[in-house]
């Protein structure tokens, strides 16, 4: 940060100054592209600790000032078995950047400790129920997530070469087991770049990845995303609208030149059915 301490009020200005057309642009664009917020909302701001999460955080106060409706925000922590020294660390970075956030504990981390069998998976959807469930203890009829364009484009390839499915990370989705409940992802057109820009910017330091977990499942987890972000970047290097179209690929889908597809109901519908 230039040397200088770090200072909240800069903070917030760059959001709309300097990282104007990267962040808070493109946050609010993906706001009205997706119609993420409607009057009244009540949305659970769902933060890990992580600068996605963090910076999720602060562009929705931001934009708390500025839109034409009224809704409201609670910043909610899951406390999933962090370490003492990560929890700490939510902490004090909520507080540096004026964030109020409610924390509640589960033990996800300890109940998947001994899964052998896709433990990320099971973590991640235990996770998204607790937040769900909180939320709508608190209120909220929508919980955010802080997912960004790269997450986007790089989970659309690693259906394609680790899961044999062409499918996408939605912008916004209904909850099928919370009535009335919806997730919806703002920082959905932003780039992980920026994001890491106003983050240094700022000299800021955030949660890298507080899971407990070294097995080799997560690691393999791991391990794919990065040859699927390094495939992307090598890629883009030589065409730099790579990425740009693979986020188009899930939205320009003709399904008359698939060999088959699945419906609403997960009926699968063969070409074959009406050649």
């Amino acid at each position: 940060m230039d040397g200088n301490e770090f200072s909240l009020e800069r903070a917030e200005k760059s959001l709309i100054k300097k990282f104007h057309k990267q962040l808070f642009r493109k946050f609010t664009k993906a706001v009205a592209t997706y119609d993420l917020i409607q009057p009244n909302d009540k949305i659970a701001v769902c933060i890990s600790g992580g600068k996605d999460s963090m910076l999720m955080a602060k562009l929705f106060q931001e934009l708390e000032k500025h839109h034409k409706f009224p809704f409201e925000l609670t910043f909610l922590v899951m406390n999933p078995g962090y370490s003492v020294e990560n929890s700490k660390k939510i902490e004090e970075n909520a507080k540096l950047l004026n964030v109020p956030i409610t924390v509640f504990e589960t033990d996800i981390f300890e109940n998947v400790l001994n899964v052998e069998k896709s433990p990320c998976y099971l973590c991640a959807r235990m996770r998204r129920g607790h937040l769900y469930a909180n939320a709508q203890k608190l209120g909220c009829n929508k919980i955010a997530l802080g997912h960004h364009f790269d997450d986007v484009i790089e989970t659309v390839l690693m259906g394609m070469l680790y899961g044999g499915q062409v499918q996408t990370m939605m912008p916004k989705v209904k909850s099928a087991n919370f009535e009335g409940m919806e997730l919806i992802r703002p920082m959905y057109l932003i780039r992980e770049e920026d994001v890491k820009a106003w983050r240094d910017y700022n000299g800021l330091e955030f949660l890298q990845c507080a899971c407990k977990f070294t097995d080799s499942s997560r690691m393999q987890s791991e391990g794919k995303r990065r040859k699927v972000k390094e495939l992307i970047r090598d890629l883009s290097k030589d065409d730099p609208e790579i990425e740009q179209n693979i986020f188009k690929s899930v939205e320009n889908v003709n399904l008359s030149t698939v060999i088959a597809y699945k419906d609403k109901s997960g009926r699968k519908i063969n070409f074959l059915d009406e050649y």
